[in-house]
């Protein structure tokens, strides 16, 4: 039987810290601390319960599975297991999340030297996916490449960031403005929902437990525990993170006033605490927190497809890599209104399967309470979908203004109702 090294444990655990670490996790904390003004901690108690505790949640799930979104969808049916894990991993993958990671980095870190043409977005995002690419051929050696290499490098720049945070504060707190003012939890609840990390946890998991194979681990008890180490360790350090972003976006009042998203408010505090250096010390920090996730969707992508094709993995590589490619030049703003909706829909009957999963046992028939559960998720879901891409108007009144509505929960109490019935039946069945 073959045990992990302590070394090898704490890798496992910055590769997944590195791999849930983007650009949106970055830059929106700050403009979140600003808005809260006064209540900034109580709105980062609601957004780390969403941001940290569910995606840690769904890793230790994952890792109960062997890191397999089907097996974990699987009391669904077989086809809407299949339907809802294909439709995670492009969503997460190459029809979103992988090329924002390219855009998204571009437009933080090098529109300001190279300007916002699509040329130059262009070629930016051929020599970003050509690394990508590079790295993803050799997933067996992904613990290698972004457990020793790129993480260190990706942790390094965020220590840096977070420890000059607390030491050379921006000036006063603001007031709170918005919902902030009288329901500072709750917002940073939903905020912290609306980050999606819960779907990317998702995609990671076969990463993850891939990475600890690669070490010759094959006994499953240990594959579980030592991913629910490196969840664990990742769910600190996402913490120490988030906490550092809420206390750099505190004062950024002074510095980046009304500013209207986290990037405006990264650059400034730079600008103010390093100088000229701040923004290449920026564009350095982003570009690898970027290439870090976007090798990890490549990796669980390429093999998930694999698994369910003929086709082989590293032509899986290149495909991914090259739809990704050409979606990234669609430009951020087009990619923002396009995918929104449908992480809008599918997030909820996601959050449903990865919660109950943990209650099997409890239940004579799982398919019998998790798949009518998780139907209401979805069709709450499809009406918060709508709503994001404004198609409101095509719904009866009494569907929009269900409670929580406004903050995209709406699927919330029905699907507990829902949950209870269906309880009560499989108890009362034999």
């Amino acid at each position: 039987m073959t045990n992990l090294r302590t070394r090898d444990i704490i890798a496992l655990g910055f590769m997944t810290f590195a791999l849930f670490i983007g650009a949106g996790n970055i830059i929106f904390p700050p403009i979140v601390a600003q808005q809260a003004g006064e209540h900034v901690w109580l709105a980062a108690l609601g957004f780390l319960i969403t941001a940290v505790g569910l995606p840690v949640i769904t890793i230790m799930a994952l890792s109960r599975v062997e890191g397999s979104i089907q097996i974990l969808s699987s009391p669904l049916g077989k086809i809407a297991s299949l339907i809802l894990t294909v439709v995670c991993y492009l969503a997460v993958g190459p029809l979103f999340a992988t090329p924002r990671t390219a855009t998204v980095s571009y437009e933080i870190g090098f529109s300001a030297y190279f300007g916002d043409s699509a040329s130059t977005l262009f070629i930016y995002s051929a020599i970003y996916f050509a690394l990508v690419m590079l790295v993803s051929l050799y997933p067996h050696k992904i613990l290698d490449t972004v457990g020793y290499v790129l993480s260190p490098l990706k942790i390094l720049s965020l220590l840096i960031l977070g420890i000059t945070a607390f030491i050379i504060p921006t000036g006063t707190i603001s007031p709170a403005i918005h919902n902030y003012v009288n329901s500072p939890v709750s917002e940073g609840f939903i905020n912290g929902y609306l980050t999606m990390d819960t779907l990317g946890a998702l995609v990671f998991g076969i990463v993850i437990i891939n990475a600890i194979r690669s070490r010759g681990v094959t006994d499953k008890k240990l594959i579980t525990r030592y991913a629910v180490w490196a969840s664990l360790i990742s769910g600190i350090g996402l913490t120490l993170v988030y906490l550092s972003l809420f206390k750099l976006g505190m004062g950024s009042h002074d510095v980046a006033a009304n500013a209207s998203n986290g990037a405006v408010i990264l650059h400034a505090y730079v600008q103010h605490a390093f100088g000229g250096f701040g923004s290449v010390f920026l564009a350095a920090m982003i570009f690898i927190a970027c290439m870090v996730t976007a090798i990890g969707l490549t990796c669980a992508c390429a093999g998930y497809f694999e698994q369910i094709t003929k086709i082989h993995y590293r032509r899986w590589v290149f495909i991914l890599v090259g739809f990704a490619f050409v979606i990234s030049n669609l430009g951020l703003t087009k990619l923002i209104a396009v995918s929104v909706p449908i992480l809008s829909a599918i997030y909820p009957p996601a959050i449903v399967v990865i919660l109950l999963s943990f209650f099997w046992g409890l239940f004579r028939i799982p398919t019998r309470v998790i798949a009518p559960t998780a139907a209401v998720a979805l069709l709450f879901g499809i009406i918060d979908a709508m709503k994001a891409a404004d198609l409101a108007r095509f719904l009866p009144t009494t569907l929009t203004n269900f409670p929580l509505s406004e903050q995209n929960l709406a699927w919330l109490i029905p699907a507990l109702l829902i949950f209870v019935f269906a309880t009560i039946h499989d108890r009362m069945k034999k």
